[in-house]
């Protein structure tokens, strides 16, 4: 059987236009609100609201859209259940760039302009919001602006010429060791330089060079000419150096016409120009009134700069001087570039204090003049500032404490640390939510699995991620591309690219719901009250995206439950950085002590500023535990000391170590026990290393516990193994709260009937699969409407489990026996479960497969009937009549059952293996979603006496189909496994209630 399914459906651009702004709709959009802690309930859990769902970054091809096409797949973003989108222009799968037509449909264009208020027009209606790039993809660019105007992106470029000592150059100034880009017309000459080389402080790649022989020859130098005879002995270098624009254009452009060129993200006038452009070209007054209503926020990607030379912004000098008080041209040789490499150095130690002084500079500018002013411009549109604040060596740190939204991803980030940067400042803010660019994996288009996409999330929400934009959902079409439709990374370089394309396009997302559910739950927990960490780990250099961690709680405390975030020195200026109880940050993350270690990325050595070490001085003093790890004693500054700045280091840390509640240790074994000496402790903990992962909010009324068995980092191998352990939660809000397991994929709060109390803590069992997550919740008894109230609960039982149902404490078992089970208030009492019937694994299957091809067009689909019996499961990639099939497939069996099942008994159905999704009824009734990284769901009262029907729908990605149908982009992935592959069982149990 053959039908031809478009991918296309919704309203048309007449009815959208039509519905209007609702004053309900646009009350209701404003920048989103994370939920109330006081609404902790059933349904606050079971149905999140829209603002914490998951969003999708959204491609399109500059301007070239239909206002019809953008409110069609508004509403199946909306019908799947997220919450939003970001506007993207991002077409890097179209080699022909002059089939878009930019000078009419580019970026900013009428056309653009047009699409964008159908998004908003459209998703007010439905009750999502909109974010939108600052400019045409990345990084930040204005159409119109040329490589020489003031705000344009420049850099900072060096020419050399070798002297021997005594003899004289006489010629042009040396150029520039790498030619200007394209449309780059001037370039300025800053300064001149001769150097005496001093091989002692070469390195392998870097020319060494003695600071006390440096010559300024600029004010020498004439009609771009100069003449300079060097001192007699040894070899010398003359050093140029020139600014001009770095000509950067916005990724795989162009994307206007104008074309646009990359900003000064270190001026005023940079930023300047980008929200002129906005003023004067795009925020009609239309578009204006739209983003009030549906606007969430405006976004940049990650700051990827890139020039041949330097970074490089005209009042840099100014800048540096007044950072440090002292002039930036004697150090400039430390710092100029050669393709990202350096080029001349120092002294070891004073090139590093250099390079410190000359980030940090960079970083306060970039912060200042770019993020905070884009942040307060947006504020003035009703928008927030969604950005990913790395690329550059800059303190993200201190940038995720200015943006109302800090971003990472799961593509460029390491491991979880680089995400605890992140949260360290969203935190120290007093700000709810920390993003991530999430799903974005190399070389994966249209073989991308959710069951993939769930074990990267799972443990970066372990380490402070709440919000998800899923990389991505593409616009329909663009000219010349091929089935299922326009992607905007693949193909990428001819092959599969970044990501996936995620839409109607694809057989998962008829499952899709299911998870935007789970993850608008898990955001729901995650982003309701106040985070909190067991410990902040000061760092003096505050990358992200670098895979560098905390030394001992990286690799040993998380495996002991420990959490940890990052501060860097300009969170300790903020309000919240005050002591109360001994915790920093009393009511935000309440961290119970503070760690400071060497500096990583400056070989681990032991520095602090002054100003540092004067705020963590008094902090302490302020009753803040404290633990310096390595030579503190005999520290430094990290950048070049002022006279007598060593000295005033020194005395502070004489001080700080002085303190009864500070300790300094040189082993890193010994870390954990300077902690328990003094009396700081994990919120979680487990008597054994494991991979168990966790994070912690806290409400009025509440504790929550995010559980993740998962790792530090996603490429570290082996994978984790399956946990079965008992877990120790401490109760911040004191003793008459129970435990409640909150299950994502369902919505169900269920009262926990086994665990143990001792004072404020809470163990209990925890038993995850690799990637599978769990939250449980610690509050008050009836919090999710049990009605158990304050009946006793099981401490130890040996049956197979114990658990609250409408009749009580009740056990259950696998076989017939007598059960022992000790209650909390000290009885103990026995229960008796009937026979029980032996696991059943099914004999045959009836498949029926919608199998998936090419339609008429790119956006159209040919859907294909096939129906087979299975005597064994296997992955369609071994059934000959599906080896190449992609699509939905439907698996039914029947079970019997005997006579006796009655209500005391129940069933398990575990599916063994399956992908990609699933969803599961019994006997004609569908189920609520289930775990898709631990397919076992219990059929409970679904099951009956006799005959029962049992049917499994599973959807597939696309490659296996595309690898066939368009094999010189596909062919080179491996055909996947994929469907139904088992083994499965239906294993019965049997329950009764304890009295």
């Amino acid at each position: 059987m053959h039908e031809v399914i478009p991918q296309r459906g919704g309203m048309s651009r007449r009815a959208v236009l039509a519905a209007g702004l609702t004053a309900g709709a646009v009350a209701a959009l404003g920048p989103a609100v994370p939920a109330a802690a006081s609404g902790t309930t059933a349904r606050w859990f079971a149905a999140p609201v829209t603002s914490v769902r998951p969003r999708f970054r959204w491609w399109w091809p500059d301007g070239l859209v239909d206002p019809d096409e953008i409110a069609r797949e508004i509403d199946q973003i909306a019908d799947a259940g997220f919450g939003g989108v970001e506007i993207a222009a991002v077409h890097h799968s179209i080699k022909d760039k002059s089939a878009l037509d930019t000078a009419h449909h580019g970026w900013g264009s009428g056309p653009w302009r047009q699409g964008v208020e159908s998004a908003l027009r459209r998703a007010a209606g439905r009750g999502l919001t909109v974010d939108i790039t600052l400019g045409p993809s990345w990084p930040v660019a204005v159409p119109g602006l040329t490589p020489d105007d003031e705000a344009a992106a420049k850099e900072l470029v060096h020419g050399r010429a070798a002297l021997t000592g005594g003899s004289t150059y006489q010629g042009p100034v040396p150029p520039p060791v790498h030619a200007p880009a394209a449309g780059v017309t001037r370039q300025q000459l800053l300064a001149v330089q001769a150097a005496r080389v001093e091989p002692a402080h070469s390195t392998r790649k870097e020319t060494g060079l003695d600071p006390a022989s440096l010559v300024d020859l600029t004010a020498t130098v004439t009609d771009s000419t100069l003449t300079w005879t060097a001192p007699e002995g040894g070899d010398w270098v003359l050093i140029s150096y020139w600014v001009r624009g770095s000509g950067q254009q916005p990724e795989s452009g162009p994307h206007s016409a104008p074309a646009a060129y990359a900003v000064d993200h270190f001026s005023p006038a940079g930023t300047g120009a980008v929200t002129a452009y906005w003023q004067d070209h795009l925020l009609t007054p239309s578009l204006r009134r739209l983003l009030r209503a549906a606007g969430g926020s405006f976004f940049e990607d990650s700051v990827e700069l890139e020039t041949d030379g330097l970074n490089w912004t005209p009042r840099l000098p100014e800048a540096f001087e007044k950072h440090t008080g002292r002039p930036l041209l004697p150090y400039l040789p430390a710092l100029v570039l050669d393709n990202s490499n350096q080029v001349f150095a120092y002294e070891a130690q004073l090139t590093r204090q250099i390079r410190h002084d000359f980030w940090e500079t960079v970083s306060g500018l970039f912060n200042r003049n770019h993020l905070k002013a884009l942040r307060d411009w947006a504020h003035t549109l009703g928008m927030t500032l969604r950005s990913q604040p790395y690329g550059l060596q800059t303190d993200a740190i201190a940038s995720a404490a200015l943006l109302d939204i800090p971003e990472g991803e799961s593509l460029g980030f390491k491991n979880l640390d680089d995400y605890r940067c992140l949260a360290g400042g969203r935190d120290m803010a007093g700000r709810t939510v920390l993003s991530c660019e999430a799903g974005a994996y190399n070389g994966s288009a249209y073989s991308t699995t959710w069951d993939r996409f769930l074990r990267t999330m799972g443990g970066a929400y372990a380490a402070g991620v709440n919000q998800t934009v899923v990389h991505g959902f593409s616009y329909a079409t663009a000219p010349g591309v091929n089935w299922p439709g326009f992607a905007a990374f693949s193909p990428y370089n001819g092959t599969a690219g970044y990501g996936e394309s995620w839409g109607p396009r694809q057989p998962t997302w008829r499952h899709v719901e299911d998870i935007a559910g789970y993850l608008g739950r898990v955001h729901q927990v995650l982003q309701t009250g106040t985070a909190r960490a067991d410990v902040a780990v000061f760092r003096q250099t505050g990358y992200t995206a670098t895979g560098i961690g905390a030394s001992w709680f990286t690799a040993t405390g998380v495996p002991l439950g420990w959490t940890h975030q990052f501060l860097s020195g300009p969170l300790l200026d903020l309000p919240s950085a005050t002591v109360s109880g001994g915790r920093l940050a009393p009511h935000g993350p309440s961290y119970k002590a503070l760690f400071v270690e060497g500096d990583f990325f400056h070989g681990s050595t032991p520095t602090l500023s002054v100003d540092d070490a004067r705020k963590i001085l008094a902090l302490a003093e302020a009753g803040l535990p404290v633990v310096l790890f390595g030579a503190f004693d005999q520290a430094l500054t990290p950048g070049v000391p002022d006279q007598g700045g060593t000295d005033r280091l020194r005395e502070l840390l004489a001080r700080l170590l002085a303190l009864p509640h500070v300790r300094r240790v040189t082993d890193k074994a010994s870390i954990g026990d300077a902690l328990a000496g003094l009396g700081v402790h994990a919120d979680v903990r487990h008597a054994t290393a494991s991979t168990l992962l966790n994070a912690h909010r806290v409400t009025a009324d509440t504790d929550f516990y995010y559980l993740c068995n998962g790792k530090h980092a996603e490429t570290v191998k082996p994978p984790v193994a399956a946990i079965d352990h008992d877990v120790t939660l401490r109760r911040t809000r004191g003793r008459g709260t129970v435990p409640y397991l909150l299950d994502p994929w369902t919505g169900e709060a269920t009262r926990l009937a086994r665990y143990t109390e001792d004072g404020d803590d809470i163990t209990l069992r925890v038993t995850l699969q690799p990637g599978q997550t769990a939250v449980v919740a610690l509050g008050r008894p009836g919090l999710f409407g049990d009605r158990h109230g304050d009946s006793p609960h099981a401490e130890t039982t040996d049956a197979d489990a114990v658990l609250f149902t409408e009749r009580g404490l009740t056990v259950r078992a696998r076989t017939a026996g007598t059960w022992t089970t000790r209650l909390s208030r000290g009885r103990t009492v026995t229960a008796r479960t009937p026979a029980v019937p032996a696991p059943i694994t099914p004999a045959r299957w009836e498949l029926d497969v919608e199998d998936w091809y090419p339609g008429p067009d790119a956006t159209r689909t040919e859907r294909v009937r096939r129906s087979l019996t299975l005597d064994t499961l296997k992955p369609w990639s071994q059934i000959p009549e599906l080896t190449d099939s992609a699509g939905i497939g439907r698996y039914r069996t029947t079970v019997a059952l005997p006579a006796d099942w009655t209500a005391l008994h129940g069933a398990e159905l575990d599916l063994g293996q399956v992908s990609d999704t699933f969803r599961v009824s019994v006997n004609g009734r569908r189920l609520p979603a289930a775990d898709r990284l631990h397919p076992v769901i219990d059929l409970g009262p679904c099951l009956r006496p006799g005959d029962n029907t049992i049917e499994i729908e599973v959807a597939t990605p696309l490659i296996n189909r595309l690898r066939v149908e368009q094999p010189a982009v596909f062919g080179g992935v491996a055909r996947q496994d994929h469907g139904l592959v088992g083994p499965v069982r239906l294993v019965p149990y049997a329950q009764t209630t304890v009295r």
